[in-house]
């Protein structure tokens, strides 16, 4: 009688996430208990002021930087953009003491992937640290609820695509009618949709978006808008 094997057991490794915290001294606190108790992450660095947090993200190379947005002596949202130019590879967290749409734009064009409240429940905290950990871009769920910001996103995209030098450096630069139909499909409208508000077939939308998503090589329609902001297509500021 042949003898029955058993079956493999897989067992999920787990892997340690680096994080570096950059914020004000109350909010440093929060941020440390929450996440020094944390299972598989390591906090590789705490600081109180923007220029540090470069000068140490740069030293340490975490996997995610979670930076208060309200810094000195430059913003958090600079700092981020000064450590995404330089290490893109690291992923951010930006917090905010509110939800100012000024802020998020700010967030959006630093290319951080994560914009939370820094009321924001611990477990939202560490789901944000993790989701940014594996390469997801959370923000987009903000800007898609956000529809002056996200207008103010493609505003800029509009004028880099058509004028922008740096443009190619991100991607072949899109036709006009494209951004129009990545501005639409920004405010949640279907192929259909499209077409009827531009007077095209929906075929016509289809080869565009094709187009698009080439071009951004990315995979579907939310991803379009998303990619921009992900690589940083909006000049950061100067060092």
């Amino acid at each position: 009688m042949p003898v029955s094997e058993k079956p493999e057991v897989r067992v999920e490794r787990r892997v340690e996430t680096r994080v570096l915290l950059a914020a004000g001294r109350l909010t440093l606190i929060a941020l440390q208990q929450i996440l020094a108790s944390e299972q598989y992450m390591q906090i590789v660095a705490s600081v109180h002021d923007a220029e540090e947090a470069v000068a140490k993200t740069l030293e340490t190379e975490p996997d995610v930087a979670v930076i208060e947005a309200e810094l000195h002596p430059v913003s958090g949202t600079e700092a981020a953009a000064r450590i995404r130019r330089d290490l893109p590879h690291v992923g951010v967290v930006i917090i905010a003491a509110e939800d100012a749409e000024q802020t998020l734009f700010d967030a959006i064009r630093a290319g951080a992937a994560a914009y939370l409240s820094r009321d924001c429940e611990p477990a939202e905290l560490i789901d944000a640290v993790r989701r940014v950990r594996s390469g997801q871009f959370m923000i987009n769920e903000k800007v898609f609820n956000k529809p002056a910001v996200a207008s103010k996103v493609l505003a800029e995209l509009r004028e880099l695509s058509v004028y922008g030098p740096g443009s190619a450096k991100v991607f072949s630069p899109l036709s006009p009618r494209e951004v129009q139909i990545l501005d639409s499909i920004a405010q949640g409208r279907t192929n259909e949709e499209v077409a009827y508000a531009l007077a095209i077939s929906e075929q016509t939308v289809k080869n565009h978006m094709s187009s698009i998503l080439r071009k951004l090589s990315v995979n579907d329609r939310t991803q379009a808008v998303v990619y921009a902001m992900r690589q940083g297509w909006i000049k950061g500021p100067e060092a």
